[in-house]
């Protein structure tokens, strides 16, 4: 099958409205947390969020375009835009045989909540026109496509946590198997709403450290208490590595290897066995080489990070053998269904950088979480091959590895 090759990157989180601000901040240990800007948080549990407070959709989209798409669509047009240019794209690119693999965890939570409102107040014919293009998942892929006028293959992941990780995959099978030659993915949240912050604090799945916002996110430490709601989008450009070497592309890496696996155990809780399956997969694709930094899942939550742990140190072997591992979602908090898309986009920037993403905010070792997390501060480091995970509610799970060029 054809080797796959990265050679454009977008990014947009509370930290950066491009990847190279956004990358920087994480680098520097900086977070995006802070209290809730968007609604009245009064009679809320959890108060705190990675909100993106300076973005102007009409910089994607026409004033009269914006009211069409939900908050996740206008950032990952954002995204897209970033990654399409930076990949440098020749105009005569043949956009029949380049497709799009999009993301999302829930796609357009806000409009439903609006107009679920509107419905029960005011009635059903005044719900807008807009509401149901304007949140689907899908749409994600279908605006890109459209903005971008891509025509191949229009695909959309909607696995939870793990979608913005699958979407990569997704893409990535398309380009092997000849069905599309260029690929862009695109993982998009934007789910910090009244519904979305209060479902996940029903569940007792985010931190209440209210008080606190810059430390509430805090991966692998003994003090965590939940993840705390992100928003935000990545993308990417994929292509034939013969494709990219023939035009002169800057490579940022190969993908060499991905994985994918079901807990079949629990609707919200997950295993150890589910993400050590999907992380074997990817390792044993891409030729079980020497691993030099693992973007983990790590999302502050007792259970995740616990079991995290206990797979990274079965796969290879011992806690001596681990690479150096870390989280960056104490910066960019939990973005959902955009974090896999993100966090590969980080993990390739730090390949490209030669610098290991520190996790922030580990000040109380946990004996369950043992490993070298890079606690609070960057480190060089050398990075030929990096791993990123992602797992997510119902189960779901995927795993990415690539190789720098």
């Amino acid at each position: 099958m054809r080797r796959v090759v990265v050679t454009g990157l977008g990014m947009i989180n509370a930290l950066g409205l491009d990847k190279e601000s956004a990358f920087s901040a994480i680098l520097e240990g900086k977070t995006g947390v802070k209290l809730i800007e968007s609604f009245d948080t009064e009679n809320q549990t959890a108060r705190i969020a990675a909100e993106i407070t300076n973005f102007d959709p009409t910089t994607v989209l026409d004033p009269k375009e914006v009211k069409k798409a939900d908050r996740f669509i206008q950032l990952g047009l954002k995204a897209a835009a970033e990654a399409m240019e930076d990949a440098n794209l020749p105009q005569d690119v043949d956009r029949d045989r380049f497709g799009i693999a999009s993301a999302s965890g829930i796609g357009g939570l806000p409009n439903i909540e609006i107009n679920s409102v509107v419905c029960e107040t005011r009635g059903p014919r005044r719900i807008s026109p807009f509401f149901i293009p304007s949140s689907l998942v899908n749409m994600l892929g279908g605006f890109v496509s459209i903005y971008q006028n891509l025509k191949g293959p229009n695909l959309a992941s909607v696995t939870a946590c793990a979608a913005g990780t699958h979407a990569i995959g997704e893409a990535a099978k398309s380009i092997m198997v000849g069905t599309a030659d260029k690929m862009l993915v695109v993982g998009a949240e934007a789910a910090i709403c009244p519904v979305g912050i209060g479902g996940f604090a029903a569940m007792k799945a985010l931190s209440t450290r209210n008080e606190d916002p810059a430390s509430a996110s805090r991966p692998f430490d003994a003090g965590r208490d939940g993840f705390v709601m992100g928003e935000g989008a990545a993308a990417m450009v994929l292509e034939t590595y013969e494709d990219a070497v023939a035009r002169g592309a800057r490579i940022y890496g190969e993908l060499i290897g991905f994985g994918e696996s079901g807990d079949a155990n629990h609707i919200t809780t997950p295993t150890m066995d589910g993400p050590l399956r999907a992380m074997r997969g990817a390792y044993k694709m891409a030729g079980e080489p020497k691993v030099d930094y693992v973007n983990a899942h790590g999302t502050s939550t007792p259970v995740n990070d616990k079991n995290e742990t206990a797979a990274l140190k079965e796969l290879f072997g011992s806690k001596e053998n681990c690479p150096p591992v870390s989280s960056t979602k104490g910066q960019t908090g939990h973005c959902l269904g955009a974090a896999g898309t993100i966090e590969a986009v980080i993990t390739l920037m730090a390949m490209r950088d030669s610098i290991l993403p520190p996790t922030i905010n580990y000040t109380t070792p946990d004996e369950n979480c043992d490993l070298d997390y890079v606690p609070n501060v960057a480190r060089k480091a050398e990075i030929n091959i990096a791993m990123s995970n992602s797992f997510g509610f119902g189960g779901t799970n995927g795993v990415v590895i690539f190789k720098k060029i």
